[in-house]
């Protein structure tokens, strides 16, 4: 109570001691107005955007991207899946499963480098991996011209043998040395450009129906505070890894003039501190997103595992307000198959909570793939099909039929 209300109460408090005394005495109506303090938060204007971003020469689309995922995450959140266009439960091709439940594909579409710059893609028409390619980037320009998010993340194959990703498929030799081998100046180096080369020219060939190129989100190294990657952080120091990602920017913005990406940094979940999480940060001139990878929290965890989740969502919403950077939920889920069985409530309470509740500003989650085997979002009939439309029908929640024109600023 303010002190303006505590003067106002003691005032009429004597009127009423002092009149009480007459019949005939009249206490006059005192309209007291109720004062609200409303806390306005930091505004991203649209002219403004492009002083906050990595990319200066960012094309306007990507501009405005950076925009509405900032302006989005004040109020809702998309939803997006990996590999929507082409990975379904069952084998059940088709519409997107989360089309087939709601009737609306996903807002956000997650993609992979993996296959594009596989040692064996030789780009010839036979090639299974070059046919990978083109389907990524023709499911890229589908997604941009339905006006939906892309986002890619990028399991680099290991750079000796060329063959896993995995920790626990790799030599000790190459989980110890694969990280600093491509380190500028190490015996890899030169390797990795060419990794980059292909990154680029990929990004670089993605054209809408409107002429435009379309933008990306690019999350490289991800979940790296686990090791079951070798750029893991048992398999490089904190110096290194950021000296990578800083090369690794710096190549595919200045050199190989990518104009068309958001740079994306997304740990796993083993942080429970602004400090453990910054504790890799290649600084605010390389990342344009602030993103967590998050299974565990998820997996049988009940309300602690939701609470926990909340917390570092809380953390990632703090940083990105103070950075004025875009907080992402970079991957995430439960996943379903015929001997692990749905969680009750688990999009409409448990993962919805997480992501709203404290005021979280998280401006899109991306669930992993369905396959034959099992699903993280539920097709028809299944027994949380309820539930996931549900959760797509929260107030906060964004599918691709009710997203706003994200490639075009406002004027």
């Amino acid at each position: 109570m303010t002190l303006k209300k505590h003067y106002l109460i003691a005032t009429i408090f004597l009127i009423l001691i002092t009149t009480s005394c007459s019949k005939e005495s009249i206490i006059p109506e005192i309209e007291i107005e109720e004062e609200v303090e409303e806390e306005v938060g930091f505004v991203l204007k649209p002219e403004e955007t492009k002083s906050y971003m990595v990319n200066p020469n960012a094309t306007a689309e990507t501009v405005a991207l950076f925009y509405h995922l900032k302006t989005i995450s004040k109020s809702k959140f998309i939803i997006g899946q990996q590999d929507a266009f082409n990975a379904f439960y069952n084998n059940n091709s088709g519409e997107s499963d989360i089309k087939k439940t709601t009737g609306s594909d996903p807002g956000l579409l997650g993609s992979d480098f993996m296959f594009i710059a596989d040692d064996l893609n030789d780009e010839t028409s036979g090639n299974w991996f070059y046919q990978q390619e083109n389907i990524i980037k023709s499911d890229v320009v589908e997604a941009y011209n339905k006006g939906m998010v892309n986002i890619f993340s990028w399991h680099l194959r290991e750079p000796y043998e060329g063959t896993d990703f995995y920790t626990s498929n790799m030599t000790d030799h190459q989980k110890n040395n694969a990280f600093k081998s491509i380190l500028p100046g190490g015996e890899n180096h030169e390797y990795y450009k060419q990794k980059l080369q292909k990154v680029a020219d990929v990004a670089k060939s993605l054209i809408g129906n409107d002429g435009k190129l379309a933008p990306i989100i690019f999350r490289p190294f991800h979940e790296f505070d686990g090791n079951w990657f070798w750029w893991g952080a048992a398999y490089c120091s904190p110096q290194e890894y950021i000296t990578l990602w800083q090369f690794t920017v710096e190549y595919l913005k200045d050199t190989l003039s990518v104009n068309n990406m958001l740079f994306a940094f997304s740990p796993d979940n083993n942080f429970n501190s602004e400090a453990q999480y910054l504790s890799r940060y290649p600084g605010d001139s390389y990342v344009d997103i602030l993103g967590m990878d998050n299974y565990g929290d998820f997996n049988n965890q009940g309300l602690f595992g939701v609470n926990n989740a909340n917390s570092k969502l809380q953390i990632l919403t703090t940083l990105a307000e103070e950075k004025v950077k875009i907080a992402g939920f970079t991957e995430t889920g439960y996943r379903v198959t015929s001997s692990n069985a749905p969680i009750e409530n688990f999009f409409s309470t448990n993962m919805y909570n997480a992501i709203t509740e404290n005021n979280n500003q998280i401006a899109f989650m991306m669930f992993w793939n369905n396959d034959s085997n099992g699903y993280y979002t539920p097709a028809p009939g299944l027994p949380d099909t309820g539930d996931f439309i549900e959760f797509a029908n929260k107030p906060k929640s964004l599918l691709q039929d009710n997203l706003p024109n994200i490639y075009k600023l406002p004027n």
